[in-house]
C-alpha cells in the first residue's frame, strides 16, 4: 500500500472490506478482536497480517460477545480498537454494545450486512440491520451509525467513525452492504499527511481532580486510560461522575442526558448527508448504500426523459438527518424509498415528514437476496403521477 501513498498517489485496485482495513489502520486502530463470519472475514484476515506490522494486536476471539468485550477492554487501555462482524455476530455483540454506551468507550463496530433473520443468507446482500443498529440494545442511548456506498467511501467513513468515536468518547457503527463489501472499485487514497486524525483528548489536571465522566462543553470530554496514574471506576449500572454506581435520581438523570446530549448537542458535526439533483427535483429517491448507487444510475436515465428526479442520501443513517430529510423534500410531489429489506427506512421518512408535508410515498422493497437494479426504480419513478 505504501508504495502508493507518496505526494502523487497512483490508483490501487481495492476491494470495499479491504478499505475497512487500511482506513482503520490510518486511523491509529492498533487492536482488532473479532471472529470470522462471511461476508466481513477479510477485513479480520487482512488485519491479522497487518496489524503486526504497525505494532499492533490482533486476536481472534471464541465468538462475537467475547469480541464485542475484549475491544472495549483494548480501549479502556488506551487502544483504538475494532471488531468487524454480520448480522448473527452483530446481535450476539448487543450486550457488550450497550455496554460500551452506558461506559462511553470509543470504539467501532463493522457489520457488514447480509439476508436474515437468523442465518439467513450468508453470501447475499440486505439491508435489514439498520433498525437493529439503532434499537439493538435495551435502554435510552443514541446511536452514531454511518453507512459508505463505494470503496473509497469504506475506507474515508472508517476513519470518521474512529475520529467520531474518540471525540465523542462512544462505539460508532459502520454499516455495510455486502455487495458493497465484497466489490472491487479503481481508487485513489490520499496522502497519509492529509488525513485528519482525531485521537481521545487526555486529561491535564492532577489525579485527584479527575472525573471520567465530567460533563464540559459540547459533552467533549477528557479521556484518561488504565494504566496512566488516574483512578476511576468503570461500570455498567447508572454512575456518578467518578463512575461509581449511584442510584440518586439528580446523578442518574444527569447520567442519561449526558449520553443523549452529546450526540443531539453535535448533529451538524456528526450527520453527512449527500443531495444528488435535488436542486429542482419533483421526484426524490431515498436510498443508502448499494441501493443509492442504482438510483443515481437510474436519476440519469430519468433526467435524459426530462423527469425531474434526485437522491437524497444518508452517509450518517443514525442520528437520523431529520431537518436535512425534511427540507429537502418540502418541494417534491413524491418520495421513493428504496431499501433492501421489508421497510425500515419508509417508516423514518413518514414520521420526518408527517406535519406540514404533503408528498406522495412509494416503497421499492426487495429482500430475496439480490439488489435493486437501476430498470426497477426507473419503473417505480413511472408510477408518479
Amino acid at each position: 500500500m505504501s508504495k502508493n501513498r507518496g505526494t502523487k498517489p497512483k490508483p490501487v485496485l481495492m476491494q470495499g472490506n479491504a478499505a475497512v482495513a487500511f482506513g482503520a489502520l490510518d486511523a491509529g486502530m492498533r487492536f482488532f478482536g473479532g471472529y470470522p463470519i462471511t461476508p466481513s472475514t477479510e477485513i479480520a484476515e487482512i488485519l491479522s497480517a497487518e496489524l503486526p506490522k504497525y505494532g499492533g494486536k490482533f486476536i481472534q476471539m471464541e465468538d462475537e460477545l467475547a469480541s464485542m468485550a475484549c475491544i472495549l477492554g483494548a480501549s479502556i487501555a488506551g487502544m483504538k480498537s475494532m471488531t468487524a462482524t454480520s448480522g448473527p455476530g452483530f446481535s450476539l455483540m448487543q450486550e457488550n454494545l450497550g455496554y460500551g454506551m452506558i461506559a462511553e468507550i470509543p470504539c467501532v463496530v463493522v457489520n457488514v450486512q447480509r439476508g436474515g433473520p437468523s442465518t439467513g443468507l450468508p453470501t447475499s446482500p440486505s439491508q435489514g440491520d439498520i433498525m437493529q443498529a439503532r434499537w439493538g440494545t435495551h435502554g435510552d442511548h443514541p446511536v452514531i451509525a454511518l453507512y459508505p456506498d463505494s470503496v473509497l467511501e469504506c475506507y474515508e467513513l472508517t476513519i470518521r467513525a474512529f475520529n467520531l468515536a474518540e471525540k465523542y468518547r462512544t462505539p460508532v457503527i459502520l454499516l455495510m452492504d455486502e455487495v458493497l463489501a465484497h466489490m472491487r472499485e479503481s481508487v485513489i487514497l490520499p496522502p497519509k499527511e492529509k488525513l485528519k486524525i482525531l485521537n481521545r483528548i487526555k486529561p491535564n489536571v492532577p489525579p485527584e481532580w479527575y472525573k471520567h465522566y465530567k460533563n464540559e462543553p459540547k459533552y467533549i470530554s477528557p479521556l484518561a486510560s488504565f494504566g496512566e496514574g488516574y483512578r476511576f471506576h468503570i461500570t455498567g449500572l447508572a454512575h456518578d461522575e467518578n463512575g461509581f454506581p449511584t442510584q440518586v435520581p439528580q446523578e442518574v438523570e444527569a447520567m442519561m442526558d449526558r449520553l443523549l446530549k452529546k450526540i443531539t448537542d453535535n448533529l451538524d458535526d456528526i450527520i453527512q448527508i449527500e443531495a444528488f439533483e435535488m436542486d429542482d427535483a419533483e421526484i426524490a429517491i431515498f436510498a443508502a448504500g448499494v441501493v443509492a448507487r442504482s438510483a443515481k444510475e437510474a436519476i440519469i436515465k430519468a433526467r435524459e426523459k426530462g423527469i425531474k428526479v434526485g437522491l437524497i442520501r444518508p452517509l450518517t443513517i443514525w442520528p437520523f438527518p431529520d431537518l436535512d430529510v425534511e427540507m429537502m423534500l418540502e418541494n417534491t410531489k413524491a418520495v421513493i424509498v428504496a431499501e433492501m429489506n421489508q421497510g425500515q427506512l419508509i417508516n423514518e421518512i413518514k414520521r420526518v415528514t408527517k406535519y406540514g408535508h404533503h408528498s406522495k410515498f412509494i416503497k421499492l422493497q426487495k429482500y430475496s437476496g439480490l439488489i435493486i437494479t437501476p430498470d426497477e426504480i426507473l419503473n417505480k419513478i413511472a408510477e408518479v403521477k
